[in-house]
C-alpha cells in the first residue's frame, strides 16, 4: 500500500509542482507524519524531493529531474499521449494514465482528437459491458455471456476473451469458445449479460483473419451489386469505399462490396425505393419476396 502512495505522491507533485504535507496528508486520509515518513523513504530512494518552510512552501520535487531520466525523445513522447488520447475517446477510464504520464513527460495535456465509436443515444449498461470485456481481455480472466445469433437464437458461450475489433461501423469480441473449441467472433451489441470469472487462461493471440473468422461462424459473405439513386450521394461516398463506387452518365451510380448475409437485407431496405439489385440473383429473389410481404400489410 505504502508503494502505491509513494509513487501518487511523485505524481501528485509532478502535476502540482508543490504541495503541502498536510493537503497530502488530506489526500491519502493519512497523519501528516505519516506523510513526511513517506518523504524520507523518496530521498533515501535517491528521489530528490525536498521541502520549503514558510508562506507559498510546502514539498517539491527538483525541477525537471524526471525528464533528465528520460529515455524518450519528444517525438516519441508526443506519440505516446497521443495514442492515448485516442483510446481514451474510446475508453474514459484511461484519464488518469493520460494526466500521469503528462506530468511525467511534462507536456500539457492537449487532445489532437475528438472520437466516440458509441452509437447514438447508447446508454450506460453498454459503455459497462464495453468496459468489463476490456479488463477481461487485460486481466486474461474466462468472460462467461448470453450471445445471440444472426438469427436470434440465444446461448449461452464462456470464452477466453483476447481482443476488442473495431469493422465495418460495428465492435468485435474476438474470442476462444470453449464450447465451440475454436477462435469465433461476437458481434457486441449481441452479447448479453456478460460475468468476468476469476479463472484466468494463458493462450496466446493468433494472427486475426476477420473475413475467415467470419465463414468459420457461419456467416456468408456475398459480393453485392446495388444501383443507386443520385439523390444518395451523400450515404454512397459515406458508406463505400472510392473503389467500390461507379458514377454512371445519368448521375446515379453503382456499388460492387463485400457483405455478410442476411445483414445486407436490411441494408438495402434502408435505400427505400431508391435502390435496385443488380446482382447476385438470390438477393434479387429475397428483396422481391420481402417487399411482396411488406405490400401485403397494407392491402
Amino acid at each position: 500500500m505504502q508503494g502505491n502512495r509513494l509513487f501518487e505522491i511523485i505524481y501528485l507533485l509532478l502535476d502540482k509542482k508543490s504541495m503541502t504535507a498536510k493537503e497530502l496528508a488530506e489526500h491519502f486520509e493519512v497523519s501528516v507524519r505519516t506523510i513526511y515518513r513517506d518523504i524520507d523513504a523518496l530521498s533515501l530512494a535517491g528521489i530528490p524531493v525536498y521541502t520549503t518552510k514558510g508562506k507559498g512552501g510546502g514539498i517539491s520535487l527538483m525541477e525537471s529531474y524526471v525528464l533528465n531520466k528520460a529515455v524518450l525523445s519528444d517525438k516519441e513522447q508526443e506519440n505516446i499521449l497521443a495514442s492515448l488520447q485516442g483510446f481514451h475517446a474510446v475508453s474514459r477510464s484511461e484519464e488518469a494514465t493520460l494526466r500521469k504520464l503528462s506530468s511525467i513527460f511534462g507536456k500539457k495535456e492537449e487532445s489532437w482528437i475528438e472520437v466516440d465509436f458509441s452509437r447514438w443515444g447508447s446508454n450506460t449498461e453498454e459503455k459497462e459491458k464495453f468496459e468489463l470485456i476490456k479488463q477481461a481481455i487485460l486481466d486474461k480472466k474466462e468472460l462467461e455471456m448470453i450471445y445471440y445469433n444472426s438469427s436470434g437464437q440465444e446461448s449461452k458461450r464462456i470464452v477466453y476473451p483476447l481482443r476488442l475489433i473495431f469493422k465495418a461501423q460495428s465492435w468485435y469480441l474476438y474470442a476462444y469458445c470453449k464450447e465451440k473449441k475454436d477462435y469465433r467472433i461476437f458481434k457486441l451489441r449481441r452479447v448479453k449479460n456478460p460475468l468476468m470469472h476469476s479463472k484466468r487462461f494463458s493462450i496466446e493471440v493468433p494472427p486475426i483473419d476477420m473475413d475467415s473468422i467470419m465463414y468459420q461462424n457461419e456467416v456468408k459473405i456475398e459480393k453485392i451489386i446495388l444501383k443507386l439513386d443520385h439523390s444518395l450521394s451523400y450515404r454512397v461516398f459515406d458508406e463505400f469505399q472510392e473503389e467500390e463506387i461507379k458514377k454512371l452518365d445519368d448521375g446515379n451510380y453503382v456499388v460492387s462490396f463485400l457483405a455478410s448475409i442476411p445483414w445486407i437485407y436490411n441494408f438495402i431496405l434502408s435505400f427505400e425505393d431508391k435502390v435496385e439489385v443488380i446482382s447476385p440473383d438470390f438477393v434479387k429473389e429475397q428483396m422481391k419476396t420481402i417487399y411482396r410481404n411488406a405490400l401485403l400489410k397494407y392491402e
